[in-house]
């Protein structure tokens, strides 16, 4: 089934090339069914990129989903155009009385920044808030996992001596859990931050679960217990050449910063290792498959969600 984009979308033709089955809005308005509707509160500085990422993950499965882009309204995102984004992009105010049944929110390059100091700080918050109530499942991705995890649970973000950068081997903790259905007794996720979360307040908290940590990198994957919450510590949706574009662009910056651990092949900038594209994928498909589409109601206009006690 397809993933719903507007044609004049980057992604569309990126991954119709690729084989993905995408479907412009246009069309899928013919017939009758009922889409899945995930809402991507896109984040990243590298807007195009990571829709296009996250879409090819979406386009994966045998579900028709229907994709809406959010963007900060009370930030002005300089590297992507303002044409781009106002053709694309809604913001919050512009969805708030909408229901989805899957939300992500992805990472930023802020995590060394106080939550507050962020300067979308509060309007992403309004939008945690609401997802508790009018979203059925949602995943948030590296920072934007730390800020949920401090919104929902109080958690908090510790600074890293050394970016945590490459490929990290990782193992199921809950190995029969369905986001993890499918998986290898080992499986890569790329990691690339500068902070970290306080583990042990995580194993303490009676509302979350641990699904998957690495030895050198830490808790990956992390659930609320009514499975309505993922937390990403890394970014399985990274495309080939992310990471060494990152890791460019702060050569360039002169910034002092080890190549990704697990990622060039014999330390060849033009051999990459790649690793993580089935995990990223199972992540995905478990993801909509059990934790949106099983559980969903079908009708979601005037469904509240049950909320968590915080």
């Amino acid at each position: 089934m397809p993933i719903i984009i507007p044609k004049a979308l980057p992604a569309f033709s990126i991954l119709n090339d690729e084989n993905v089955f995408v479907m412009p809005k246009v069309r899928a308005e013919t017939q009758d069914i009922r889409p899945i509707e995930i809402a991507i509160v896109n984040l990243m500085p590298t807007k195009i990129e990571t829709e296009t990422q996250l879409m090819r993950l979406l386009g994966n499965s045998s579900l028709q989903v229907n994709v809406t882009l959010i963007k900060m309204g009370s930030y002005e995102s300089k590297n992507t155009s303002a044409e781009h984004l106002g053709k694309f992009y809604q913001t919050f105010e512009e969805i708030k009385d909408k229901k989805f049944d899957g939300m992500i929110i992805t990472g930023a390059p802020v995590e060394t920044l106080p939550f507050e100091q962020v300067m979308y700080w509060e309007e992403l918050t309004q939008i945690m808030e609401y997802a508790d109530k009018n979203v059925t499942s949602t995943i948030f991705i590296c920072w934007g996992a730390q800020a949920g995890l401090n919104y929902y649970y109080g958690i908090n973000k510790l600074p890293l001596s050394k970016k945590m950068f490459g490929i990290y081997p990782n193992k199921a903790t809950m190995k029969f859990d369905k986001l993890l259905k499918g998986m290898d007794d080992t499986f890569y996720i790329p990691f690339s931050r500068h902070s970290t979360v306080d583990e042990d307040a995580i194993r303490a908290n009676e509302q979350l679960e641990v699904l998957a940590e690495s030895k050198e990198g830490g808790i990956s994957i992390v659930k609320s217990v009514d499975n309505r919450k993922f937390f990403f510590m890394g970014h399985s949706e990274y495309d080939k050449d992310t990471l060494k574009t990152e890791y460019l662009r702060d050569l360039a910056k002169g910034e002092k910063i080890d190549p990704p651990i697990n990622y060039f092949v014999n330390g060849d900038l033009d051999k990459i290792n790649v690793n993580w594209r089935s995990t990223a994928n199972l992540l995905y498909y478990n993801w909509l498959n059990y934790y949106v589409y099983q559980v969903t109601p079908y009708d979601i206009v005037g469904k509240p969600r049950k909320s968590e006690n915080r």
